[in-house]
């Protein structure tokens, strides 16, 4: 029982860690966005930067050998990862978000706590207590406190976005499950390195000279694509880390605190300023993850008491 506590704490400090990186990674992927352009071609480079990377983490560290030892239901598992996290996704988000405002496609992939819990409940019988109900609703309040909203319009570019936020949570579960029993490394190769091959495929259909347009890369943009990936990788590792010892509501509860990193960011680098409305919301993310700590700490020590 006391492991069981000592885990799902750790999975709490990965996943602050992982919504500390997602934050900034937020902020960094507005200004890479500007320079490497379109933003699938972006996506793809970046996602198979860091494949390659997670491929010779392994590769250094011996864990090689561990994919041979993978029964044909972990291959499964870890094949739908790639698909339904790693490729299908990002190019729905990314081709949604350049049909639509930033700020409803920022809404719409925060609802993804919401996703998590509907998916997580019957698949992963995780339970979700009435403070924990209270916590989810605050953060889901929380999206519509940004300014320049005026709307859903329903469209298609919306409904890619929904779609990819739908698929990014059934992936929280397939790898809450796989990661049971395949190391980390492993499921972050299978969801970069496959989705990023599969990207590629996706990118060289729809755009042209891509060969072309990678070796004429300029240094800013080799610059802008190193630095996101590398924040990617930290992401996908913590992340998956955060997963395997803790609930998934619970870590994708977390990681909605990463908005506060990018509101801090902006307030400091590009607005200068700190808006009340920000701080409104700054303020409901906080007590939500708050309510949502609280209840989890609650349960571990009962857990451990019995």
């Amino acid at each position: 029982m006391f492991s069981n506590l000592t885990d799902q704490k750790k999975g709490i400090y990965f996943a602050f860690i992982t919504a500390f990186i997602s934050g900034i990674s937020i902020f960094l992927n507005k200004f890479a966005l500007d320079v490497v352009k379109p933003p699938l071609y972006f996506t793809s480079i970046k996602n198979f930067s860091v494949g390659i990377l997670i491929a010779c983490i392994i590769l250094f560290s011996r864990e090689l050998g561990s994919i041979k030892k993978l029964k044909k239901k972990e291959l499964a598992y870890l094949f739908l990862i790639g698909v339904v996290g790693g490729s299908i996704p990002f190019y729905l988000y990314f081709t949604g978000l350049s049909q639509i405002p930033a700020i409803n496609g920022a809404m719409i992939h925060k609802t993804l706590v919401v996703w998590v819990a509907v998916f997580a409940i019957p698949f992963l019988k995780e339970k979700l207590s009435k403070t924990q109900i209270s916590g989810v609703l605050l953060l889901f309040i929380s999206n519509f406190m940004i300014g320049g909203f005026k709307g859903f319009e329903f469209s298609r570019g919306e409904m890619f976005v929904l779609a990819a936020t739908i698929l990014w949570a059934i992936e929280n579960v397939l790898a809450k499950k796989i990661l049971a029993t395949v190391k980390v490394n492993i499921v972050v190769l299978f969801r970069m390195g496959l989705g990023s091959l599969i990207l590629a495929a996706a990118t060289f259909a729809t755009l042209p000279n891509v060969v072309a347009k990678t070796f004429s890369l300029d240094i800013s943009q080799v610059f802008w694509i190193t630095l996101t990936g590398a924040f990617l990788l930290g992401y996908v590792l913590t992340w998956y880390k955060a997963l395997k010892y803790s609930s998934a509501i619970t870590v994708t509860s977390i990681l909605v605190s990463s908005t506060l990193i990018t509101n801090f960011l902006s307030a400091i680098f590009i607005t200068h300023t700190w808006e009340t409305v920000i701080t409104s919301q700054s303020l409901l993310i906080a007590g939500a993850v708050i309510l949502l700590l609280g209840t989890e700490r609650k349960e571990s020590h009962q857990m451990a008491s019995n």
